[in-house]
């Protein structure tokens, strides 16, 4: 199209005397799906091409060609704001070459701050680890995406190329369904703490499987409506996003019940309290889910671990703001090898899932 070419010449022409992130996508005829989407948004293209010290993970055309088959990609090309939010969700803040992404894992935070989608200070983030000669970002609900090309160099950063569009992280209710946490989902309707749940900022969930709630099953269905609010609220950890990489051994962290729950690092796995996590690290639309296989006690916080407590982050490598540090205990599914779809968590159920909830935002 000439206007296309004519506006990506003229944004190219005011960064003259180095490769303009605008000519590095024009130039690769595999992001011109990238391309025709920025092009909707002048504001947005104008802006990216005048930014520094950014990372845009840019999906090829196969991968938009993947998502438009998706619920989430026909709610996404009919809402221009939406589609907007998933653009900026693929530009992190700072630049981070390939050989910065630790196998540990790194979550960095994208200039994904509308509040209609994410509900996490700073933006909402993005999870990249290096793995078998590699790098992958997860996003939300674990979907996974491949750097098929890396460190493209531009005046303003790097440009990755990935495989597939990053998932914007749905709310609770669309994640719990989506992983198969039925018991969960229903217990918050019933104590009327989903929509509070969904309206935190910053939060950490553990969040039991349907197996955990089944073995408690006798305990629970005898338990008054306050009563299982109360446990379910020690679940929740508001004002804290504990992505596994900032989580430390001992460390005690207060929970919506008031009391506080208590982190165990050992032998390659997550424990809070006495329940084992199971699946790390899923991002949501205001923090991070961890799967855990046991129903938390108030009045139990034994673990058998030992360690002193205390709370901490790490900093992400690259050079922009983002947390890393000492990586997932757990482990972060490495790239094809179909751990992310543990108890349901796909990419696919994700983005049916949340495609309703994107498609009308986080009201």
């Amino acid at each position: 199209m000439q206007y296309r070419s004519t506006f990506l010449s003229l944004l190219g022409a005011s960064h003259a005397g180095a490769q303009s992130l605008t000519s590095v996508l024009s130039g690769n005829s595999d992001l011109s799906s990238l391309t025709s989407a920025l092009q909707q948004f002048p504001d947005l293209l104008s802006s990216l091409g005048s930014a520094t010290n950014i990372t845009v993970l840019a999906p090829n055309n196969d991968a938009f060609t993947a998502l438009a088959s998706t619920p989430a990609g026909a709610a996404a090309q009919d809402d221009p704001g939406l589609l907007q939010a998933v653009l900026s969700y693929h530009v992190i803040n700072g630049t981070y070459p390939a050989s910065s992404i630790p196998s540990t894992g790194a979550f960095v935070p994208t200039l994904l701050t509308n509040s209609s989608y994410t509900n996490v200070t700073g933006g909402q983030v993005v999870e990249g680890i290096s793995a078998n000669g590699g790098v992958t970002f997860f996003s939300g609900g674990k979907a996974t995406s491949n750097v098929t090309q890396a460190d493209i160099k531009f005046d303003g950063g790097v440009v990755h190329i990935i495989n597939s569009v990053l998932t914007v992280p749905a709310n609770i209710t669309a994640t719990a369904q989506a992983a198969g946490l039925t018991t969960l989902a229903s217990a918050l309707t019933q104590t009327n703490l989903l929509d509070t749940v969904n309206g935190l900022a910053d939060i950490t969930v553990f969040a039991p499987t349907d197996a955990a709630f089944a073995a408690v099953n006798s305990t629970i269905s005898s338990l008054s409506t306050s009563q299982l609010a109360s446990i379910l609220q020690y679940h929740v950890v508001n004002g804290t996003v504990g992505y596994s990489t900032t989580l430390k051994n001992g460390q005690t962290i207060p929970t919506l019940n008031g009391a506080s729950v208590r982190i165990t690092l050992g032998n390659g796995t997550v424990s809070v309290n006495q329940a084992k996590v199971v699946t790390a690290d899923v991002l949501v639309a205001n923090g991070v889910v961890h799967i855990i296989d046991a129903v938390l006690n108030p009045n139990s916080t034994s673990s058998g671990g030992s360690g002193g407590s205390g709370s901490g982050s790490g900093s992400g490598s690259g050079s922009g703001s983002g947390t890393g540090g000492s990586g997932s205990p757990t482990g972060t599914p490495a790239p094809g090898s179909g751990a992310e779809s543990t108890y349901g968590v796909t990419a696919a159920a994700v983005l049916g899932a949340a495609a309703l909830w994107l498609a009308a935002g986080m009201a």
